[in-house]
């Protein structure tokens, strides 16, 4: 159980990708559910990853990983028939990471349960992407973990365009799910394309607003900060100086204070 914030342990789910990214210089248990549920656990909730992993070593370690952080591993299903996700990542200059990922492995197979029935009714919040949705099984089961929390309940969209998986279908699906969207500078000209909005940057966001109904967008910018623009209010961050070495899971770790 996380801390108690007043007399409320917030239940927070990360729901989508779990893998390994595999550096050259060795691997780590990543995934940006699993990075925003832990993030979550560090400040006081109650941090739920939803995924799957293979009934293979790499599985058998990522289990291990979780329960040693503190986390619940309840919630991730062990599939025989699917290996462990991997992702092949390498860094640029700047410590910006490019990305190869491995297709049908177990977080395309999300299966659903009556326990993650009862885990979406209670849960104050969740983050999804539309990574996890590349395939039909995990997209359905996203869809109806987040279709069945309650109305006034936290749903976070974290884009997260990867290689080629992504289609308007799926970024629609997503934005008519959440009701706050977190995406990044890189990710707004392709999301403001598939939407058909223009204008200046916050212009677009208003207009992505008013087109799904959110409370919320989170705009992010790397050092440069972030923007965040609600309905009635715009708030604008510079960012704090400083070198980065290592972007990887950057995103999930201001998604998951943001939330919290």
């Amino acid at each position: 159980m996380g801390i108690r914030m007043g007399e409320q342990v917030y239940t927070v789910v990360g729901l989508g990708e779990l893998l390994w990214d595999m550096f050259p210089a060795g691997k780590k248990l990543g995934g940006a559910p699993l990075n925003f549920a832990y993030h979550c656990h560090q400040l006081g909730a109650q941090g739920c990853p939803v995924s799957a992993v293979g009934a293979d070593e790499l599985g058998r370690e990522v289990l291990g990983v979780v329960v040693s952080k503190d986390v619940s591993s309840q919630y991730i299903a062990e599939l025989a028939d699917r290996p462990t996700g991997t992702v092949d990542v390498t860094l640029d200059g700047n410590g910006k990471p490019e990305y190869v990922i491995k297709e049908g492995v177990a977080w395309d197979f999300i299966p659903e349960s009556g326990d993650l029935d009862l885990l979406a009714r209670r849960a104050d919040a969740v983050c999804f992407g539309s990574l996890a949705q590349r395939s039909v099984v995990s997209r359905q089961t996203i869809a109806k973990f987040v279709s069945s929390m309650q109305p006034d309940s936290l749903k976070i969209c974290d884009v997260n365009l990867r290689q080629q998986f992504y289609t308007r279908d799926i970024l629609q699906l997503s934005l008519g799910l959440c009701n706050l969207l977190k995406l990044s500078d890189e990710e707004l000209p392709v999301v403001a394309d598939m939407l058909e909005v223009s204008g200046s940057v916050e212009e677009q966001l208003r207009a992505i607003i008013k087109q799904f109904d959110l409370r919320l967008v989170a705009y992010t910018r790397g050092p440069d900060g972030s923007l965040l623009v609600s309905p009635q209010q715009s708030d604008d961050h510079p960012g704090c100086p400083g070198k980065a070495v290592n972007s990887v899971g950057a995103g999930d770790s201001f998604t998951a204070a943001l939330c919290m």
